[in-house]
């Protein structure tokens, strides 16, 4: 960039000083045309006012009436001035001409004839007339110097002419030149940064809304030069930092996700054979005991009923509080007979269509299972629905849960539902849980997680 900008400093500068140098030679070569103009006028006039005199002298010569007379000392006073401008006019190629015409002129007035002749044809008209052929050499002298100043002249005016046509027609090369080579220059930077700053930024954004996206695997080539360079590496570095945090954060999650459902399935079991199997002991020996107590003490035999309807209630409480930490049948059985018994349990009917022919890994049989109960239990307290349509199959790489009612709809996730720690738990395993509500026309639960 700092390169290219010198270069069209260079160059409109370098323009701009022919441009300026034309300019003060074309007012140099103005000023000079200017001045030759009023040279030739002021040459015109003296040839002019020689004529004059001598037209004068001959028309007093021919008529002896007054008035040529009182013209020509108009003439004669007019001359000196006139030859006077001339030479402050005149160049220094032509000082020297122009010097000579105007001592010829004052001594043609004053010293050397026209003067001396008009006094001599006021007393002696017939002397003037033998005198008119010098008259004439004279005056014919003036005017060819003054006829040679403007030839001269005009030949100079001609090469300043050409001169100034040189330096217009340069000063227009100059112009576009320096125009064509800033266009092309401009052409080229554009290009370039397009080229350089622009496409790698351009490619850079669309990366970083890719990674913004979800997809960790975005990069962009790293072909920029300078900071361009810089950033694409840095984008390159971050988005590696993130995909190895995502991938550490999702193996820990799964590891959090299996130490916890290792949790619930040994507390499952411990209930089960520990504390469910001692009730079971107990609610034998009490009922045993009833059967014990004599017949004339219907009271005793009342109270040790009570208490065993109690033990009961008590152990019927524990086996659902065992099922909801772990199911033991989803251990046993797997995930259809497992949600075959939400569906006998659930207070609505329930339409099943599984289609799971074999065992699936245990981490995403759990989630199913949680995914479905969790849909049952929203759709018994909030959805008012009559009936709920469970689907369940395992294709390819995934298995697909749907969970449909036909209630009023419009749940929106995270709000007091409880599916927040479903779509951790899925999002965990690398699936994606997704609500549709809309209002009036019941609620749609879909689930898919992968298989591998």
């Amino acid at each position: 960039m700092i390169v290219a900008s010198g270069f069209l400093v260079l160059l409109i500068g370098s323009a701009f000083a022919i441009l300026f140098r034309s300019s003060v030679d074309l007012r140099a070569s103005q000023r000079l045309a200017q001045q030759s103009e009023e040279l030739l006028l002021a040459a015109d006039q003296v040839r002019h006012t020689v004529v004059s005199l001598q037209a004068d002298l001959r028309g007093y010569e021919l008529t002896g009436h007054k008035q040529y007379i009182k013209r020509w000392q108009v003439a004669q006073a007019a001359l000196p001035k006139e030859a006077e401008t001339l030479t402050r006019l005149a160049n220094s190629a032509q000082r020297i001409r122009t010097e000579q015409v105007r001592r010829a002129g004052f001594a043609y007035i004053t010293k050397e004839y026209s003067m001396p002749l008009m006094n001599v044809a006021k007393l002696d008209l017939p002397t003037m007339r033998t005198a008119a052929m010098e008259n004439n050499r004279r005056v014919e002298a003036i005017r060819h110097e003054c006829h040679r100043i403007v030839l001269t002249e005009r030949k100079l005016a001609a090469a300043r002419e050409e001169r100034a046509a040189g330096v217009a027609d340069q000063a227009v090369i100059a112009s576009i030149g320096g125009l064509t080579g800033s266009v092309v220059l401009v052409v080229g930077y554009a290009g370039y940064v397009t080229r350089a700053v622009v496409h790698p930024v351009r490619r850079a954004a669309a990366m970083a809304g890719r990674l913004a996206g979800g997809d960790l695997t975005a990069r962009t080539s790293e072909t920029g030069v300078g900071e361009i360079a810089v950033l694409e590496r840095s984008f390159n570095r971050m988005a590696d930092s993130l995909q190895e945090s995502h991938a550490e954060l999702s193996t820990s999650r799964s590891r959090i996700l299996a130490a916890a459902d290792q949790a619930r399935r040994r507390i499952e079991r411990d209930l089960h054979d520990g504390t469910q199997q001692r009730l079971v002991s107990l609610v034998l020996e009490l009922r045993a005991a009833r059967s014990a107590v004599p017949v004339d003490q219907p009271e005793l035999r009342a109270r040790v009923g009570r208490l065993t309807e109690t033990l009961l209630a008590a152990l019927d409480e524990l086996r659902e509080l065992s099922r909801g930490i772990h199911p033991a049948i989803l251990s046993e059985g797997g995930l259809p007979p497992a949600l075959r018994a939400l569906a006998r349990r659930a207070l609505l009917p329930v339409e099943l269509d599984v289609d799971v022919p074999q065992r699936l890994p245990e981490p995403v049989e759990v989630a199913a299972y949680y995914v479905v109960s969790e849909a049952l239990a929203n759709t018994t307290k909030h959805a008012l629905a009559s009936s709920v349509r469970i689907s369940a199959h395992a294709r390819d790489d995934a298995l697909r849960l749907s969970v449909h009612d036909d209630g009023v709809g419009g749940a929106v996730a995270g709000r007091g539902s409880g599916l927040v720690g479903l779509t951790d738990r899925v999002a965990a395993l690398g699936g994606t849980l997704t609500l549709d509500s809309p209002s009036g026309h019941g609620t749609t639960l879909e689930a898919r997680l992968p298989l591998g």
